[in-house]
């Protein structure tokens, strides 16, 4: 007898986004979107298309060039946000409407200010409405770990009679813990009359760090689609971490006995390529992606890992993706070389893009005596960050004065799209905002600057260093990522980034 198979379903790009201080582009969106194809997984939440104008967008547009997995779009209960949805997905491949109502008394009577039979006639209507456009339609009762458990069936039975074909049981608020959410699983099967008709499916918050082991509880309960986020991204303390959940199950097939369809050597490209685009690192301890996953710091275990890595390592690195490292690249190293790695790390260029990447190279290797894979990684993102945003503004030149007895003092030359040069001056309470302030007099962008995050990309005194940014500009998030061996430059570069977007949202609003 074959084994279940659980159906992974991805919302980095709807909840994910959903954490605060991310706001990604269509485009970024889209790039993500492609890896998560990669990856494997079964469903794409690609937004919340009633939400935003560029929500709508973004949904479209992975709906038209997504193929493979079924591309989902979130919809309240209304009929609208129904519409919305559609127009969003109706290009897909296969396409799913996701709709969603509060059913704990909390949220009705607080947030709804509804009674309980209202809501589940909204709810009937809406699936009913999402049905007359696509056959696959998903229902989750939000807060349903703290909704009164004969409600619950009683709204489950009904949207699965008025057509929906997955019902999925939200930890909205990061309630529940694992032995309990496992007997609310058995207690739904055995008092929802209907429910063999649809899939049962959990999206469970980490808000009590519970989100992974109650989703794998919920799996043995017979749960057969898990919703969740790469590197555990979402709302408040964030989702489910997909990657946990899927080498849970590969790991210990002996006690899931289920499958994915997941290919686990692209978690790792997969996770970097999230962090890197949402400017969320990832922690050195989380499990699976984190930098310390595969490192080992204590003698017993370091023995033991040389003897046979079995004995310290549950997982094999490259079972997940993890680089071998099995070649050193440095200034001397040509094409080839760089080739070869770069797809060894998931990035497979042209040769137009490679000999744009490789002059980069060169110029880093000028710089540091060998080039990591981190290194190499951060080189992607940088050429990755100026492709993806209109290049409205360049940083040609930057040049900093400073110390514990004078003035930071910097100078800049930035370079426009049509080729005009701007050069200017300015002081500031240190280097870092005497760059920005000089900027700021050339880019005439009001904003504030909300996180300013240094991190080291690799060791040494030759590491290249990684800015963060985020500035807020109208009550929108803009984020700005540098990378450079000199913090000064790459805090530069950071703010470019970000300033670039800006103005780039500014001119698409007002066109």
């Amino acid at each position: 007898m074959g084994k279940d198979k659980v159906i992974i379903f991805d919302t980095t790009l709807r909840d994910g986004e959903q954490s605060a201080g991310i706001g990604l582009t269509t485009a970024e969106k889209l790039e993500i979107a492609k890896q998560l194809e990669k990856l494997g997984v079964d469903v794409i939440e690609a937004g919340f298309a009633a939400s935003s104008p560029g929500d709508l967008e973004a949904v479209k547009t992975i709906a038209s060039e997504v193929r493979k997995p079924v591309i989902a779009s979130l919809a309240r209960c209304y009929l609208d946000d129904v519409d919305k949805a559609w127009e969003g997905v109706k290009d897909a491949q296969h396409p799913r409407i996701h709709v969603f109502i509060s059913s704990s008394d909390i949220q009705i009577m607080n947030q709804l200010r509804k009674n309980p039979e209202e809501v589940l006639d909204i709810a009937v209507a809406s699936v009913e409405r999402a049905k007359s456009y696509c056959e696959d339609v998903e229902f989750s009762p939000m807060d349903a770990t703290r909704t009164d458990p004969q409600y619950l069936y009683q709204l489950l039975e009904a949207v699965i009679d008025a057509g929906a074909t997955t019902v999925n049981i939200a930890d909205t608020v990061g309630y529940t813990i694992p032995s309990e959410f496992a007997q609310r699983i058995e207690d739904i099967k055995s008092n929802v009359p209907n429910i063999s008709k649809a899939v049962l499916s959990v999206h469970c918050h980490n808000d009590l760090g519970l989100s992974v082991a109650n989703s794998l509880s919920a799996i043995r309960a017979g749960v057969r689609q898990v919703e969740g986020c790469i590197n555990g991204l979402g709302e408040r303390a964030g989702n489910a971490s997909l990657e946990e959940i899927i080498m849970a199950i590969d790991t210990r097939e002996d006690l899931f006995n289920v499958s994915t369809g997941i290919d686990t050597t692209q978690i790792y490209r997969t996770s970097r390529l999230v962090s890197d685009i949402t400017g969320f690192p990832v922690q050195p301890n989380k499990a699976i992606v984190g930098a310390n996953a595969f490192r080992h710091a204590s003698g017993i275990h370091q023995d033991g890992v040389i003897k046979d890595r079995s004995t310290f390592e549950l997982i094999d690195p490259q079972r997940v993706g993890w680089p071998s490292n099995s070649l050193v690249l440095g200034k001397l190293s040509g094409r080839a070389g760089l080739r070869s790695r770069l797809e060894e790390l998931g990035f497979h260029l042209d040769q137009q893009e490679l000999s744009e990447v490789f002059e980069d190279f060169k110029l880093l290797a000028d710089r540091k005596r060998e080039i990591t894979d981190q290194d190499l990684e951060a080189l992607m993102s940088n050429s990755r960050r100026i492709s993806d945003v209109p290049n409205l503004y360049q940083l040609q030149h930057v040049q900093v004065s400073t110390g514990d007895q004078g003035i930071p003092t910097a100078t800049v030359k930035l370079i426009d799209r049509d080729g005009t040069e701007f050069t200017d001056a300015a002081t500031g309470t240190g280097p870092v905002d005497a760059v920005y302030q000089a900027i700021n007099r050339v880019i005439a962008v009001d904003n504030v600057l909300t996180e300013f995050r240094v991190d080291s990309v690799t060791e040494g005194i030759d590491a290249i260093g990684d800015v963060t940014i985020r500035i807020e500009k109208d009550g929108n998030i803009f984020v700005g990522r540098g990378s450079d061996t000199d913090i000064i430059v790459a805090s530069a570069k950071a703010y470019m980034n970000a300033l670039n977007r800006a103005v780039s949202a500014d001119e698409k609003f007002q066109s």
